[in-house]
């Protein structure tokens, strides 16, 4: 099965970016929607951002649209979430992760459901403080 691996967490000030890479190993993600989601301390896993297979339009959590750009190159078997104007309410944990999707049917709100997803990264920590 096709294994994730993140990178590009880090300490950033209110206002500041961050770009999150996403590498999968092999061609596994060629048929597979990918997302990115996030745990803060104490608080549920939620869905950020996620992109299908088929058109590739993206969806993305009302609380990050307008600051964060999912994307993919499906050459280089990676996910990048392109965060900028992070606030301190980003400050979580960060998992890329990915589920089957043979037939393209992945869209919209399923693309940021952690239930629908089964393979994920380690985790990269993303911390937003003054």
């Amino acid at each position: 099965q096709v294994q994730l691996v993140e990178s590009g967490g880090g300490s950033v000030q209110p206002g500041g970016s961050l770009r999150l890479t996403c590498v999968g190993s092999g061609r596994m993600l060629d048929y597979y929607a990918v997302g990115w989601f996030r745990q803060a301390p104490g608080k549920e896993r939620e869905g950020v951002s996620g992109i299908g297979t088929g058109v590739n339009l993206p969806y993305y959590h009302r609380s990050v649209e307008g600051r964060f750009t999912i994307s993919r190159d499906k050459e280089k078997n990676s996910i990048y979430l392109q965060m900028n104007s992070l606030k301190p309410d980003d400050t979580a944990v960060y998992f890329c992760a990915a589920r089957r999707d043979p037939y393209q049917t992945a869209a919209n709100l399923g693309l940021i459901n952690p239930e629908l997803f089964d393979t994920w990264g380690q985790g990269t920590l993303v911390t937003v403080s003054s």
